[in-house]
């Protein structure tokens, strides 16, 4: 039966509204020291309100239609008498009310050591087959392990090969750090002979593809950092994040310091992009249908005192939750970039990738040695490739 008073539809506007407005204000991530909302916040908001419905619901005649509000109420005055604290101290205290799942709702388990002996483990990729893909990247090294096997060489001389993942097709995709670009190999496995997809971008040698990932419609986005890239040498400034189209054109897609791991929303609709250097930060980028940019914000900061560990590789799970090797281990963010928690190994890993029947399985290539643990949350491949 339908809602004849309106009063559902209204509802879910109100709810929808609320929940975009507390992204909106965690995403900001700047306040001023007094700890109100900054010139920024507040046109971020008000842009947000009037993009989401009239503006006419920040009247005072509307606000009969939600008379036990609290915190658009607060919103408005804050509008009316321009002292942002009152409002700025009921959107906190909300964050902290919200029923946030804890790192005991999503591991299941401690880690397990599945191999060591290596020097510096990265680029780690799960194939349907059951198998698991990851590279010792200083010694050029790529291998696959088996459950309960212990790793097998596949490749030498990979040019630093380095972030993994696959095409719709099952065609691996590497980037080469030492050869600066990106690589396609057969969906056969024999790595007989390889394509490759990018190493200039308008005509300017790529610095050091660093990570990649693939969107559901064919295209490759990786990050190409270049501080690395001695100040003679580097073609391209600043470092960046760049898009492979299906038909082999390529695209710019954002600027960063030094963009190193990243991974799509659940939806392809925000791309997490970790910043490894000076500025510890995930940034998240808003992509319209075609997946180009619309717009960007810190979506967290991994500013730390720990000693081992940088903002590096990324995934995410079916809830959306995010998960970044960093400081001190594996950070873990809810979809609103509220902390979750820090998931502790042995070694401090610098990539993971879900993996397993259930997709329940974390694999973690860290330093020396490659680990798995236990996940209760289904994590996304960060690919579309599925075996038929």
């Amino acid at each position: 039966m339908g809602d004849p008073t309106g009063e559902a539809d209204r509802g879910a506007l109100r709810l929808d509204f609320d929940r975009r407005l507390l992204l909106q204000f965690r995403g900001s991530a700047i306040t001023s020291d007094a700890g109100l909302l900054t010139y920024r916040e507040l046109d971020d908001t008000l842009r947000l309100a009037s993009s989401s419905w009239s503006h006419s619901f920040l009247t005072e005649k509307n606000w009969q239609l939600w008379p036990d509000v609290p915190a658009d109420r607060a919103l408005y005055d804050a509008l009316e008498t321009g002292d942002y604290a009152e409002w700025h101290a009921y959107k906190t205290n909300q964050i902290e009310e919200i029923n946030m799942p804890t790192l005991n709702d999503l591991i299941d388990g401690d880690a397990q050591r599945l191999d060591t002996g290596f020097t510096f483990t990265e680029g780690p990729l799960y194939h349907p087959d059951g198998f698991y893909y990851f590279v010792d990247v200083r010694e050029s090294k790529f291998y696959r392990i088996k459950p309960g096997e212990k790793a097998e060489l596949l490749r030498e001389n990979t040019g630093e090969g380095n972030g993994t993942t696959f095409d719709p097709q099952g065609r691996l995709i590497q980037c080469e750090g030492g050869n600066r670009r990106v690589t396609r190999w057969p969906a056969d496995g024999t790595f007989a002979s390889s394509d490759v997809l990018m190493d200039r971008f308008d005509g300017k040698r790529l610095s050091r593809p660093n990570d990649v990932v693939c969107k559901s419609d064919g295209s490759v986005y990786f990050t190409n950092p270049g501080l690395r890239i001695p100040l003679g040498e580097r073609e391209l400034d600043p470092s960046a994040v760049y898009r492979i189209m299906p038909d082999g054109s390529n695209k710019h897609v954002a600027d960063f310091e030094y963009p190193n791991g990243l991974a799509f929303s659940p939806d392809e609709r925000v791309l997490y992009v970790a910043n490894t250097r000076h500025a510890a930060y995930i940034h998240r980028i808003e992509l319209d249908s075609a997946g180009n940019m619309v717009r960007r914000s810190i979506f967290a900061d991994m500013s730390s005192d720990e000693k081992i560990g940088v903002p590096d590789g990324m995934k995410v799970d079916v809830q959306g939750n995010v998960y970044c090797t960093g400081p001190g281990g594996t950070w873990v963010y809810a979809a609103d970039g509220t902390h979750i928690g820090t998931i502790k190994t042995p070694e401090v890993p610098a990539n993971l990738a879900f993996g397993g029947p259930d997709m329940k399985t974390l694999f973690f290539t860290a330093h020396t040695s490659v680990y798995s643990m236990r996940v209760k949350v289904a994590g996304l491949p960060g690919h579309p490739f599925k075996k038929g």
